[in-house]
Formats: C-alpha cells, structure tokens, sequence
C-alpha cells in the first residue's frame, strides 16, 4: 500500500496534465502554453519550495530549459540544416527520391520511410530528420504529397530504427548503461535488433498507408496545382540532351511539363524550346536538360550584380498591377533587363488563357494580373517592383550557392561523426558546426532566423523543465509504485506490456532520460519480485522510451516537424496512440517467444 504523494508531487502532475490538456485543446498557441508552464513552475517554487533549497533554486529549475545542452543541440542541427539547404547539398538525394515519386507516391513514401528508418540505425535520428526535412519539403512542391501528410510517418520511422540499435539514440545507451552499472551484461550494437525489425514490419503498414490518411492537408496552396508558367529554354554547349529530340528529352516529367514550341528533330546547342511547367518543375527540367532561361551574358551580369552587393539571388513572383508601366508591353522590349539586373525566366497567365499560337511565339502583351517568375538579387527585384507598380507574391526563393554544397555536407558528416565514435557530444560537435557553417559562409549569420522556430525553442524549454519537476518533487517515484502495485498477478507478457506502456506514457509527458532514469531500476526490482528474466524487463522499458509519438514533447524530433508540417497537438494524438497501441503489442509478445517467458 503506497501513501497519497507530497503536495509537490501532486501539483507536478496536476500542472503536466493541465499543459497536456491545454496543447490537446488547441485554444491558446503553443508557445503561450509554454510560457505560462514555465511561469507557473518558476512562481510556484519561488513560493512553495521544495524540501532543502531556496527560493531562487526554483527559479534555476524552471528557466535552465533555455540553456540545456538539449536545446542549444536542436538549434545547432536547425542551423547545420540551413546550411545544407542554402548550398543545395540535399538536391542529388532530393533528386534521386523525386524520380521514385514521380513513378509512384505510394511507392516513393515507402522507399523513403525505408531509407529513414536504415539511416535512423547507426545515425542519431535528429540529424537524420534534419536531412530529410527539406527533402520532402521539395517533393510536397513537386507533385509529391503534402509535408503535413508524410512528416509524421517519416518522423515514426526515424524514431523506430533508432530503437533498433543500442547507439540509436542516447536513450538507448542511457538505459543499457544503467542497466550494465546494475549487473546486466553488455548488450552489443545489434543485440535486440531483429525484435525491433519484426515489430518495424508489423508496423510499416499502417505508417505507410494509413497514417497519411489520418492527417490534415496543410500545404499553403490548399492542395491546388501549382502556377504554371511559360518559360523559354536556351539549349547551353554541354547540354545532355544535345542530339535528342525535345519530347524525348521531357518524357520523364511525363504530364508535368506541356511542350508548346521546339526545333522539329534533335536538339543543338543555343536551340530554344518553350515549356509550361511549375516553378520547381522548371527547375528539374533546366538541370535535367542542361539548358537555362535567360542568355548567358545576363545571367553573369545579375550574378554580378549580386555579389557586389553581398546578396544571393533569388527568384520571386511579382504580379502585375492594373497601374504597371509593364501592362501592354512584351517581355523581350519591355527593358526590364536592362534597368535593372533581372531576368524574367517565365510569366503565368492568372485572367486569359493564351492560344499555342501566342505561345509558341510569345507575341502575346503582358496584361493586368500576369505573373512574373523573376531572377535577380532581393535589392533589385525588390526595386523592380517599386519601380513598375508589382506586387511580390509569397516572398522569394534563394537561389542555392551550390559551390559550398560539398562544404556543407562535409560540416555535417564529421559533426555528427565526431558524436557518433564518441569523441565529442553531439551538443559540442553540433555547435562547432553549426559555427563553421557561419565562417565559411554556407550560412549567413543574417539569415538564421529563418533556421530557428521560437515555437520550438519554447516548447523543448518548458518540457525540460517539466522533466525537471516531474523527477524533484518525487511525482515520477511515486507514479511507478503506483503502476508497479497491479502487475504482480499478470503474466509475463501482460507485465512486459505494462511495463513498456508506464514508460510511454512518462516518455510522452516529460522526457526520454526521466522514463529511462525511473524505468530501468523499476525493471529489475520487478525481475526480483516476479521471477522474471532481467534483461526482457529493461528491453520494455528502453522500447517504451522510445515509443514518443504521441505529443510533440514527447522528441525533439517531433518538435522540428511541428512547424514544417503545421501540425497541431492533436495530430500527433491521433497518428501516435494508434501506433503505440500497434508496437506494445507487437514488441512485449515477440519478448515473449524470444525469452521463452510463455
């Protein structure tokens, strides 16, 4: 019989369960609810604190979130992420996984849930996530599903093969530690790795096809085709489709590019084809085809124009106003160009619809609501557009400084290299990237703002700080006797699985360590009083560690794909529990026939 626990106890899990409540309902926004926990947990140890300290080491608790190793670590990995962004570096694999999407979207979210869940093994899943993030997030733009329908199922996967292996996760390796400090033998990297591979397969399916189904389409465009645009295709001298014909060359975009004019027979260098396509399309067609869409000496000139000035260029859309000194004028006299270090390399027709004719010889007049697919520095787009009265459309894209791409992905590969053979935390290996990345200019420091999300930096500051609480005031001490109280006459299976669930459900509300800290201790005084092998008893609990797919919180995974998919609380809810559910089962009864506990 266990007593009532202390008044510090009670109000940690009655403030856990009001926050959990609060992100579920989805009245206030993330980050209020963040603020308010941490406020409350500051006020109240300030007021009430705990047995043996002062006042202000409440204060300590409650704001060392912000300075934790964990979050100072996701920010270095959002920072290193930019940095492989700004210099394209993910394009070869962005590439290599669009061809596959475009063949199948079924086939391409199985074949990348495969590939996250093998690299997620030997890699920690954090770096893992942060190289596939801007990957689907390209794909989601062309033709692929919405980011808000795959991330989550890749973000499962990720964390599924970093359950399979004991340097998975830090997790992982806190939980065999503990285990090995107390008497356990060493477990070797792949030691539980067939269980977790059995479980991953009864579980693929419902990631892969059901999960999407289960979740909000939250794409900017609502889903819509993307804006087609006209854009004239210069045929350069190192060409690879130099001897084919145009159709030929464009069969692999199948129903994405429409072919409007082009030289009958095969294709010779300075030869124009005019497509229409998307924006991201365009782009796959100009690499594929080795072909640009303004003349070479403009190209170098805006080029040029931008580095004097210290920018990188970028392509922006920019509608014409019923007031533009554009309206009634073409594209090739218009003068644009030559007034301001721009080159117009495509233009969407939003209020007519343009015969083949007009297009094939672009003798058309731009009009009142055209829009402009523009290439230049933001300085000189951006004086474009004051200059001829256009409206700038969703801001701009920059262009990748593709030169620093091999730079990029060498900065990533030894920082987490340097973490992965122990040489250094990843916090320390992280930061240190995350610094070069600064130096050598594959990020500029101005533009790190846009790596970073306020939301996500409060969020893993309030759910440490909860951990926090959760472990001082004896809450989480007494919720395992609490748990423990029912399992001693259930059968081996049923105990495995309580187990596992305790430490999902402790994982999901305040954080991984905690579940381990508490867990593994638990699993051997069970062993003790039941009579049930050691080792079966910590495996479920470092799986239910790992079962965190429930709340955002519950990872710090789940917390970098919360902005990029526009996912609410309840997303995580409603795809996680049912996998959780799906893996406890599946994981308890195959540690039941593989320790023969029947």
């Amino acid at each position: 019989m266990i007593g009532l626990p202390s008044g510090h106890a009670m109000a940690a899990i009655g403030l856990t369960t009001v926050m959990f409540y609060g992100f579920v309902s989805g009245r206030l926004r993330i980050e209020i609810i963040s603020l308010l926990t941490i406020s409350a947990i500051a006020l109240g140890l300030y007021t009430f604190p705990l047995t043996g300290q002062r006042a202000t080491d409440g204060l300590k608790l409650a704001f060392e979130g912000f300075g934790n190793y964990a979050l100072i670590t996701i920010c270095a990995l959002m920072v290193m992420g930019r940095g492989l962004v700004a210099t394209g570096a993910l394009e070869p694999a962005a590439r290599a996984l669009t061809r596959v999407w475009r063949l199948n979207a079924t086939l391409g979210l199985l074949v990348t849930l495969v590939l996250a869940m093998t690299m997620s093994m030997l890699v920690n899943d954090t770096p893992v996530l942060v190289l596939l993030l801007p990957i689907m997030a390209a794909l989601a733009t062309s033709g692929g599903m919405p980011a808000s329908k795959t991330l989550i199922p890749i973000n499962s996967a990720v964390l599924i093969g970093g359950m399979a292996t004991t340097i998975g996760t830090s997790t992982n390796l806190l939980v065999v530690s503990i285990a090995t400090d107390m008497g356990l033998p060493p477990m070797s990297v792949f030691h539980f790795t067939p269980v977790v591979l059995a479980a991953a397969a009864v579980a693929l399916p419902f990631i892969w096809l059901i999960m999407p189904r289960l979740l909000p389409d939250n794409s900017p465009e609502g889903g819509h085709l993307p804006r087609q645009f006209l854009a004239e295709l210069r045929i350069g001298t190192q060409s690879s489709t130099l001897g084919r014909n145009a159709a030929e060359a464009l069969r692999p975009f199948g129903n994405e590019v429409r072919l409007v004019d082009y030289p009958d027979g095969a294709l010779a260098t300075d030869d124009r084809v005019r497509v229409v396509t998307s924006h991201s399309v365009l782009e796959d067609v100009m690499r594929a085809m080795g072909a640009t869409t303004a003349p070479a000496a403009l190209e170098e000139r805006i080029a040029r124009a931008a580095k004097n000035i210290g920018e990188d260029l970028a392509i922006a859309e920019l509608a014409i106003a019923p007031d533009s000194g554009l309206t009634g004028t073409r594209i090739a006299t218009s003068g644009i160009a030559e007034a301001h270090d721009v080159a117009v390399i495509g233009i969407h027709q939003s209020r007519r619809s343009w015969s083949d004719n007009e297009l094939a010889t672009a003798e058309a007049t731009m009009a009142e609501g055209d829009i402009l697919l523009v290439k230049g520095s933001m300085t000189a787009v951006t004086a474009l557009a004051r200059a001829e009265s256009l409206l700038m459309l969703d801001g701009a894209k920059e262009v990748p400084r593709t030169a620093k791409a091999p730079l990029a992905l060498a900065v990533m590969a030894v920082s987490v290299g340097l973490a992965r053979v122990g040489i250094l935390p990843i916090a320390i290996s992280a930061l240190a990237g995350a610094i070069v990345m600064f130096v050598t200019g594959c990020v500029h420091f101005d533009k790190v703002g846009r790596a970073l999300s306020a939301k996500v930096i409060v969020l893993v500051a309030a759910s440490i700080a909860v951990g926090r609480v959760i472990l001082e005031t004896g809450a989480a001490e007494w919720l395992s006797q609490l748990i423990a109280l029912g399992l001693y006459d259930l059968p081996a299976g049923g105990v495995l699985a309580a187990v596992m669930l305790f430490n999902t459900v402790l994982t999901n509300f305040a954080s991984n360590p905690t579940a381990a800290a508490v867990g593994t201790p638990i699993a051997f005084s069970l062993a003790q009083k039941l009579g049930i092998p050691t080792e079966p008893l910590v495996l479920a609990v470092l799986f239910g560690c790992n079962l965190c797919y429930a709340t955002p919180v519950a990872y710090q995974t789940n917390m970098l794909i919360m902005s990029a998919g526009d996912y609410r609380f309840g997303d995580y809810t409603r795809t996680g529990l049912p996998l959780v559910l799906i893996m406890v089962v599946t994981l308890s009864t195959l540690l039941v026939f593989r320790y023969h506990l029947y």
